[in-house]
């Protein structure tokens, strides 16, 4: 594969674009259930109507040919020679690709025009949104028969073999098959799904990013997945049914106390906990109980933050500091953690003073500046054929 040179001319066919198919693929939130999908758990996730755009042709070059306007980067490679690139936003498509090809798909030369409006590291999945969308539009250019199941899994498999992210199925299961206006209480075990009705009343969702993205967050997400992995396998010896933290009850756990260091413990206890919690949410959303859902929202944070520890500083700081607000009703880390941004519950018409409020506190303490945007639910990857 040739590397990217930003500065190449991209080809003079491009500057005419006229798209066969065109692919809106949206980023994600998490109301709560955070790193409970590699454990099989339940997660409470949602398409939002921040997207990558993507623009799709054929061409007759036996070549993928790619320009990304957001980092104008422009690359081409044969669809025969498949490598790791040095450039991670390729390395996303590139496994896609891979993926396609061992599904023995039939991929013929393209041209792809791609365009983001997501924050990269905010944690709201722009990784995702750039596999799903780039994967459903070949799916529709070349017309290969993938049902949008077989998109998110194998844009999983691309992430997991070729990207080399251990990531659960969360991120690529709510940019494909989101609904708007609501929330997926998502079993990740059976991956059913069960739609809820976003009702936050006066409230909207707003997104605190810290602007720091510290370096354990990938190291530390795979330590974290192998410490759950070890206890099950542990648990396995007596009780041989069970194949995640999904079949493990307390009762099972407190077991086994005495065998497993405190610190796995302790981040198996805050799976089995979160859990709960995701339950607890979807019955306060539906009885229209915005504080208690803002309760299981604290909670969470403060699980992830003690328990599984991959909170930081700045995270924990963004928290504490809307706990006192009346009209925030909920604040946690959103994300794998070390940094990105908050996910906070917060009445519609406070949103505009809180951010000048939030932005000042913050600056003066870590001398970042944050920045925040307003989500809202919305569908899953829209594609369209011109």
């Amino acid at each position: 594969m040739k590397p990217t040179d930003p500065n190449k001319n991209i080809p003079e066919e491009f500057k005419a674009f006229k798209a066969e198919v065109k692919v809106a693929s949206p980023g994600r939130i998490n109301l709560i259930g955070e790193h409970t999908d590699y454990n099989q758990g339940f997660v409470m996730p949602a398409a939002i109507d921040k997207k990558i755009y993507f623009q799709f042709r054929k061409n007759n070059y036996n070549l993928a040919r790619i320009y990304s306007e957001t980092f104008d980067a422009y690359t081409e490679f044969k669809l025969q020679e498949i490598t790791k690139s040095s450039n991670s936003w390729e390395n996303y498509l590139l496994g896609v690709i891979d993926e396609i090809q061992k599904l023995n798909k039939q991929l013929e030369g393209f041209d792809c025009i791609m365009r983001s409006e997501l924050p990269i590291g905010a944690g709201i999945s722009s990784s995702a949104a750039l596999e799903c969308g780039f994967a459903g539009g070949l799916n529709s250019l070349f017309n290969l028969e993938l049902t949008p199941m077989d998109i998110v899994k194998l844009s999983q498999r691309a992430e997991n073999n070729f990207v080399g992210s251990n990531c659960g199925i969360m991120d690529q299961f709510a940019s494909v098959m989101s609904k708007k206006d609501h929330f997926i209480k998502l079993d990740c075990e059976t991956l059913e799904p069960k739609f809820i009705p976003a009702k936050i009343q006066n409230c909207k969702l707003l997104l605190v990013n810290t602007n720091v993205s510290h370096n354990l967050a990938d190291s530390e997400y795979n330590t974290r997945r192998k410490e759950c992995e070890d206890v099950v396998a542990m648990i396995q010896q007596k009780y041989t049914e069970v194949q995640s933290l999904r079949q493990v009850s307390f009762e099972i756990l407190e077991e086994f106390r005495d065998q497993i260091d405190a610190t796995s413990f302790k981040r198996c206890q805050y799976v089995l906990e979160e859990n709960e919690r995701v339950r607890q949410t979807e019955k306060a959303l539906q009885d229209a109980n915005l504080k208690s859902v803002g309760q299981l929202m604290y909670a969470s944070h403060r699980g992830l933050q003690h328990q599984y520890e991959v909170s930081c500083p700045e995270l924990d700081f963004l928290v504490d500091f809307s706990e006192d607000k009346d009209f925030i009703y909920g604040s946690r880390m959103m994300g794998g953690g070390f940094g990105g941004c908050t996910i906070n519950l917060i009445e519609a018409d406070k949103i505009k003073a809180y951010i000048e409020e939030v932005e000042k506190v913050y600056k003066a303490k870590f001398n970042i500046t944050p920045t925040a945007i307003t989500v809202v639910p919305d569908a899953g990857t829209q594609i369209t054929k011109v």
